[in-house]
């Protein structure tokens, strides 16, 4: 890592999320906050103008999911490391933003020094999963898997059903 502050775009429909993720990167040494985005269109278009190190990234959001926009983000500029920052636990969703490139997966429960850790840390290239989550990972990977992970978490069942439907020919 260079001595350059790492740059980062904030994504997220509540603007009262983004402004709680601004004040706490903004108070941080070495990190500067180029951006802000409501949903993923937005997101990838600032991406190419902003070209920031880090994406802070929601997954529920009107319009295009997180992991859509992530995986466009990625196929234009693979150099962006996504943390994906949201309220989602479940393991369907960290398995599907990871394979979709993202570096990290926090919740939106973490406190400020570990999300700043974070930033610094994916900028830098580092895997970033928060505590909680890392130890039901380590713990689902020591066990035997108990069902394939969805590939896409975000479709309604109806659209499963379509998609399955569609699948099996």
């Amino acid at each position: 890592m260079t001595d350059e502050a790492t740059t980062v775009l904030i994504v997220d429909d509540h603007p009262l999320v983004r402004q709680g993720l601004l004040a706490v990167l903004g108070s941080a040494d070495g990190v500067t906050v180029v951006g802000e985005a409501g949903d993923g269109n937005a997101a990838i278009n600032l991406v190419t103008q902003l070209e920031p190190d880090v994406v802070l990234m929601d997954l529920q959001m009107p319009g295009m999911h997180g992991i859509e926009a992530t995986r466009a983000i990625l196929a234009t500029r693979p150099e962006t490391a996504i943390l994906v920052v949201t309220m989602f636990e479940d393991e369907d969703m960290v398995f599907s933003a990871v394979a979709a490139g993202a570096m990290g997966y926090l919740l939106k429960g973490a406190d400020g020094a570990d999300i700043v850790a974070a930033v610094r840390s994916a900028g830098a290239g580092q895997a970033v999963f928060g505590a909680a989550l890392a130890g039901r990972l380590r713990s689902w990977f020591a066990s035997p898997p108990r069902r394939a992970a969805d590939a896409f978490p975000q479709l309604t069942d109806r659209e499963r059903s379509i998609l399955d439907g569609v699948a099996a020919g």
